[in-house]
């Protein structure tokens, strides 16, 4: 079953659980997401007395905002012992910390944030909330002369986003500080099937504009980046899944390789794949691939196959977070047709209420591997010259 919850759900994402029968879980926050007729709905108390399979029940999550729904009407299974075993990054370092027994975390409540002392901190690190979502908290302290501003910086977040998503998408009660991952970042869609074998569903590398930028800004994937990397990342996310033990189990994962090769996880979010429907429609859209068709039905990907005929290509997924300094509420208007100029064959592109949420919205695009410029020109703006205020 899936169940489905705000911010988003994508056009694709109501088309595959209408045209494929996949029930879906009539909660009051489905009945606001214009599902397309049709669709397949299980009342909540029918979800519940199907949740007695347990793990061998396959359910999916759009939004990490009904992970809160799961805790309280599956409380009686392993399931939000599961995800919270993933959700709160303080629990998850605790878990792989067999696996990776040379990396440094802490964890620090935030009422103890402004006399914390980080004399004794490697540096660089990062610091976010052990409970979090979107990069929304997430800073690099390079400097000890750094903290004060970025200590200002988080409380002032803080205010910004507290009324955004419930606590279990977003907790800024405790903050973990672990130590700066550098390398190559990539994002992964996954799934652990009936059995627990891992099966890899998507590979995105993870662009940024400078070793300072921890934005959320460009996602790409290509025939190159999976088929370089598919080995070896199933083989980490089989060891993070046999820690955990779990099945039937969906994840998105953020990794980093770093300059020996060595992989480290970022963070794994469980029960879903990439949010607001971004990583698993743009796998769709470039490759013919439905992650969420995949999970449902336990198939895996014949990437030999997939991929043939995908030479010279890199697919975009374009998170326009708000970057320009300036207040949703402030904004009169965003230029979208200024931005799509910049590209030369857009997919697909979603307008989101910028004074809603601090994005403007999601671009899917396919560019030729010579003109990774009209990325990198995206990616390097704060996309100010799109804007009216």
């Amino acid at each position: 079953m899936f169940l489905i919850d705000k911010p988003y759900i994508s056009d694709l994402f109501k088309a595959t659980v209408r045209d494929n029968r996949i029930p879906v879980i009539a909660t009051p926050a489905a009945s606001e997401l214009g599902l397309f007729e049709g669709t397949v709905l299980l009342t909540e108390e029918e979800a519940v007395t199907l949740s007695r399979e347990g793990d061998r029940l396959r359910v999916y999550t759009t939004s990490e905002n009904a992970i809160g729904w799961l805790a309280a009407n599956f409380s009686t299974t392993a399931l939000p012992g599961k995800i919270e075993l993933f959700k709160n990054k303080l629990k998850f370092r605790e878990m792989t910390e067999r696996i990776f027994p040379d990396f440094s975390f802490s964890g620090v409540t935030l009422d103890d944030l402004r006399q914390f002392d980080i004399s004794d901190i490697p540096l660089p690190f990062i610091i976010k909330p052990a409970v979090g979502f979107f990069s929304m908290g997430v800073h690099k302290v390079s400097g000890s002369e750094e903290w004060p501003a970025v200590v200002d910086s988080i409380f002032s977040e803080i205010e910004q986003t507290r009324e955004l998503y419930p606590q279990e998408v977003l907790d800024t009660g405790t903050y973990i500080i672990e130590q700066c991952i550098e390398g190559d970042e990539f994002a992964v869609d996954a799934y652990y099937d009936d059995t627990g074998a891992a099966v890899i569903l998507s590979i995105f590398h993870h662009s940024f504009s400078s070793d300072a930028d921890v934005s959320d800004r460009v996602y790409t994937t290509s025939k190159e980046i999976i088929e370089s990397n598919l080995a070896e990342f199933s083989d980490f996310v089989a060891r993070i899944g046999q820690a955990a033990g779990v099945r039937n189990f969906p994840v998105h994962i953020e990794l980093r390789r770093d300059k020996k090769g060595l992989i480290l996880p970022i963070e794994v979010n469980p029960m879903r794949f990439g949010g607001w429907c971004t990583t698993a429609d743009m796998t769709t859209l470039a490759f013919g691939v439905n992650p969420y068709l995949c999970y449902y039905n336990e198939e895996k990907p014949n990437w030999q196959q997939i991929l043939s005929g995908k030479e010279e290509k890199l697919y975009s997924l374009i998170v326009l977070d708000n970057s320009t300094g300036t207040a949703g509420t402030e904004i009169a208007d965003f230029d979208y047709e200024k931005l799509l100029a910049g590209f030369e064959n857009p997919l697909e592109l979603r307008k989101i209420d910028h004074r809603e949420y601090p994005v403007f919205g999601f671009l899917f695009t396919e560019t030729r591997a010579d003109n990774f410029a009209e990325l990198k020109a995206i990616l390097d703006s704060d996309l100010k010259e799109y804007i009216t205020v």
